[in-house]
């Protein structure tokens, strides 16, 4: 979680775009190819309930993706459900990281961290393999 700075407006929302669309194209053939049932969004940032819901304390603490489905592993068993959506918040992260360079960066991470959601990984293994 992190704390907001600075101003979002310095990043188009289209440039936005390319930059997540890269973060997913850069995700290895071998999981790119179960991506196909998850949708990627993003939203300008998360409201108070979607941070509470997390842990998180609205005004202070802000996330920069969610991952909002079952797991992999598990869909077979849960039956008709609804689509694995990703959802990536930029405004928390434009405030946070103020040139490109940085902001794709941690776009990167941040669609890594939300598609390790999708795989089984948990926060604690996400965190171990530099993704938390």
């Amino acid at each position: 979680m992190k704390r907001r700075r600075g101003s979002p407006d310095w990043m188009t929302p289209s440039r936005f775009e390319a930059l997540v669309l890269e973060a997913i194209e850069s995700i290895p053939a071998e999981f790119q190819k179960h991506l196909d049932g998850i949708d990627i969004v993003i939203e300008l940032e998360p409201d108070a309930e979607t941070l509470r819901e997390v842990g998180c304390e609205p005004g202070q603490d802000t996330i920069y993706g969610l991952y909002q489905g079952f797991p992999l592993s598990e869909q077979e068993s849960a039956g008709a459900v609804l689509p694995n959506v990703i959802v990536i918040y930029s405004r928390p992260l434009c405030e946070e990281f103020g040139d490109e360079y940085h902001l794709r960066r941690e776009i990167r991470r941040t669609v890594i961290h939300e598609v390790g959601h999708f795989f089984g990984f948990d926060d604690a293994e996400l965190e171990k393999k530099g993704y938390g």
